[in-house]
C-alpha cells in the first residue's frame, strides 16, 4: 500500500491532522519527529518542519530519503492575496512559485530557479483526484484551485500582497510550499498542497493569523481526511 507523507510547518497544523491518525508510531531523525500511522486505512507519515523554506526543504528530503514515501501533501495556513478568497476558504495548489527567488540580473524571470523553471506544477493525478473529491463534497466555505507563492517573509503589507498577486497571478502566500514542491520535483515524488486562508495582508494580519490558525488547521485536516477516505474506495 502507498504511503503518503504529510508536511506541516506549525504545531497547530500538526495536531489537527494527528487527531486523525490511528496506530501511531513515533520515529525521530535529525531532530525531526515523524509520526507514522493510518488515516482512514491510508498509510501516512506526519511531520512538522518548522517555518520557512529551508526548514521545509530539509524536512522534505529527510522524509523522502528515510521513509520512501510515494506522495507528499503539504497542508496549512496561508494568506489570501486575491479578493476571491476569504478567511476559512481552501486553496488546492495547481502550481507554485517562489516569489522571493530573484536572478533577474541574469536575464531570467522573477521566481525562475535553475534546473527547475519559474513555476512548479503539482501532480496532475493528485490534482484531478482532489477536484473530484471536492466536487463530491460541497461545503459551506469556498474551495478554489489556484497558485501558491512562497517566500521567506510573513507578508503583512498590502503593497507587497498586490505586487505578488500581479507578478505571479498568485492566490495565496505562505513560507514553505514551493520549497517542498521543489524538492519533490527534483526527487520525482508526486506533490500537492492544501492551504486554508488564515489572514489577508493588511498591516494588521499577524493577529488575524493567530486568531484563525486553529480554524485553518482543522479545515486542512478535513480535506486530508476526505482524500485518505477516497484513496481506499
Amino acid at each position: 500500500m502507498n504511503t503518503i507523507g504529510i508536511i506541516v510547518a506549525m504545531q497547530e497544523e500538526k495536531e489537527a491532522i494527528k487527531k486523525l491518525l490511528k496506530d501511531i508510531e513515533v520515529d525521530e531523525k535529525y531532530g525531526l519527529k515523524f509520526e507514522k500511522g493510518k488515516i482512514e486505512n491510508t498509510n501516512c507519515i506526519l511531520v512538522e518542519s518548522g517555518v520557512g523554506k529551508v526548514n521545509a526543504a530539509r524536512t522534505t528530503q529527510v522524509l523522502i530519503s528515510e521513509y520512501n514515501v510515494d506522495k507528499i501533501i503539504n497542508a496549512g495556513a496561508a494568506g489570501a492575496i486575491t479578493n476571491t478568497l476569504n478567511i476559512g476558504d481552501i486553496l488546492i495548489a495547481q502550481h507554485v512559485v517562489q516569489h522571493d527567488f530573484d536572478i533577474t540580473a541574469f536575464g531570467h524571470k522573477k521566481g525562475y530557479i535553475s534546473n527547475v523553471g519559474d513555476i512548479i506544477h503539482c501532480d496532475k493525478q493528485l490534482l484531478n483526484k482532489f477536484k473530484t473529491i471536492l466536487k463530491e463534497n460541497e461545503s459551506e466555505y469556498n474551495i478554489k484551485i489556484g497558485i501558491v507563492a512562497s517566500g521567506d517573509i510573513f507578508c503583512t503589507e498590502e503593497k507587497m500582497k498586490n505586487k505578488i498577486n500581479s507578478k505571479f497571478d498568485a492566490d495565496v502566500v505562505d513560507m514553505e510550499c514551493a520549497s517542498i514542491a521543489q524538492v519533490a520535483y527534483l526527487d520525482e515524488i508526486p506533490f500537492i498542497s492544501i492551504r486554508c486562508i488564515s489572514d489577508i495582508p493588511n498591516g494588521e494580519n499577524a493577529s488575524t493569523f493567530d486568531e484563525n490558525l486553529q480554524l485553518a488547521s482543522e479545515r486542512c485536516a478535513e480535506i486530508v481526511k476526505k482524500y485518505c477516505l477516497d484513496n481506499n474506495k
